[in-house]
């Protein structure tokens, strides 16, 4: 005779439980790699040749492009990515130093 079980899943962590916690809207956006700089300047280009693409398909053709690129080609992007990590990390240390004088005034 098969027993009367229900199964529930677990999720990591639920909302009720305090789960994930929010993300901070005045938190500094982290930097774009070399291959989303290249990837937002050639997409519509991609788009334009190849009408009626599925969205998937554009991200293939991008990856694709991108593995066929020499190292000289990619400097470029590669030099965007690296100046925009230097953005980030600047926003971030003000950030997280604002955030650390907020603490220290309320003990």
């Amino acid at each position: 005779m098969p027993k009367d079980v229900t199964k529930t899943r677990k999720t990591k962590a639920s909302k009720a439980d305090g789960g994930k916690k929010k993300k901070d809207p005045n938190a500094p956006k982290r930097g774009l790699s070399a291959y989303m700089f290249f990837a937002n300047d050639r997409r519509e280009k991609v788009r334009e040749d190849n009408p009626g693409i599925k969205f998937g398909d554009v991200g293939k053709m991008l990856g694709e492009q991108w593995k066929a690129l020499t190292d000289k080609e990619k400097t470029p992007y590669e030099a965007k990515a690296a100046a925009d990590k230097k953005r980030y990390e600047e926003e971030k240390a003000a950030y997280t130093a604002g955030g650390d004088d907020e603490d220290e005034e309320e003990d």
